[in-house]
């Protein structure tokens, strides 16, 4: 059996050429050819190409049949295009800002996306929408079209915000460098509250496996991906602070003005929650989780910690810690706070609205309830 991986040298990639060699496939990988990672056995073929063109695909690909493929990166789209006849099995990587109330939450009511938001939540309609988002949708539905004409059997999965080995532009090592430099406060958009979906490169790996251990359940699906645990920002980011032995004090800031934790939410969204509903990948695939979500961040931390101790350059921002923002930002904080302590106010006694009679015969308990 033969598999092609498109892609294979982002966090994912390892997880899916060994996890296909395992199951007996003589694996090939196409990508740029611009890094490559030792997890991958030297007896996997390399294809050296831009994987985002006809003109650059057809020529390595004429004349080749695969008996799958898993297409993690490029112009998937077009990828699908190129792939029809060459191959009876297709299975690619997307992701949820193909939704409706990821980038624009105002576009739904209630504001967000749902929560959890399944598989058939409503996406995004027009490119003015939200162009990045409308992509996804256009090649999802493009995908499926092959499927339904017969070209393939296809699969698509969302992945969720990826975290791990090799994973571009660690959002962990944001939280982690604040720990290692002893910043006790933490300034997070609306107190960090916001539910995230994210997901362990392995477990998405391994999510994506069980769709080609199962080509017939998963023929013609979208499924969601994720951790099956999910936890706010802060929370994230306190397990995160535990690996150093540290731990912050959060520090809310209106969303609108939380500047310095921007690259904190997956490409700049709001702090709507974005929780992924993982029905759907567990009741046809088996789906559970390898490695549990707070294991999976402590080898990430100290994964990172052994590989990229600094920042590697692959933020957006030239200074995407901006200490000094974060600084006048808490100056703020600490002042409001103080005022607000100058407020005098006792919180009242709680206690539930049923009665709990302490005597028999009484038409009233000690609370007059």
């Amino acid at each position: 059996m033969k598999a092609l991986v498109v892609g294979g040298t982002g966090p994912t990639g390892p997880y899916l050429v060994n996890g296909l060699i395992a199951r007996g496939y003589e694996v090939a990988m196409m990508h740029r050819g611009t890094h490559e990672l030792d997890e991958n056995p030297p007896e996997v073929e390399h294809i050296h190409v831009d994987p985002h063109f006809r003109e650059t695909i057809d020529p390595v690909l004429k004349g080749r049949k695969f008996d799958l493929v898993i297409a993690t990166y490029g112009r998937i789209r077009v990828i699908a295009e190129a792939l029809i006849g060459l191959t009876p099995r297709l299975i690619t990587i997307g992701g949820p800002p193909c939704y409706r109330g990821m980038f624009n939450p105002q576009d739904n009511i209630p504001e967000g996306m749902p929560i959890p938001t399944p598989e058939d939540a409503q996406r995004i309609e027009s490119a003015e929408e939200a162009y990045f988002g409308w992509m996804i949708r256009q090649t999802e539905d493009t995908i499926m079209g092959f499927h339904k004409a017969g070209h393939y059997n296809a699969t698509v999965f969302r992945y969720p915000m990826v975290y791990g080995p090799h994973a571009i532009g660690s959002l962990e090592w944001l939280i982690m460098k604040r720990a290692q430099d002893k910043r006790r406060q933490l300034a997070l958009a609306d107190s960090g509250l916001t539910v995230m979906s994210r997901g362990y490169a392995e477990n998405m790996a391994h999510a994506v496996l069980l769709a080609v251990d199962k080509p017939a359940a998963a023929a013609g699906k979208i499924y969601n991906c994720a951790d099956e645990q999910s936890a706010t920002v802060a929370e994230w980011a306190q397990i995160i602070a535990r690996c150093f032995d540290w731990k912050f004090e959060i520090c809310g800031i209106p969303d609108i003005y939380a500047h310095s934790s921007r690259d904190l939410l997956p490409l700049d969204t709001a702090t709507h929650h974005q929780l992924l509903d993982l029905h759907q990948v567990r009741q046809d695939l088996g789906y559970t989780d390898v490695v549990p979500m707070q294991e999976a961040i402590a080898r990430t931390v100290a994964w990172t910690l052994k590989h990229k101790p600094d920042n590697d350059g692959k933020f957006n921002r030239p200074d995407p810690l901006n200490y000094a923002l974060e600084d006048q930002l808490l100056a703020i904080y600490n002042e409001a706070a103080a005022k607000f302590q100058t407020i005098p106010f006792k919180r009242k006694e709680v206690h539930h609205p049923y009665p709990h009679p302490k005597e028999p015969g009484k038409a009233r308990d000690h609370r007059n309830r």
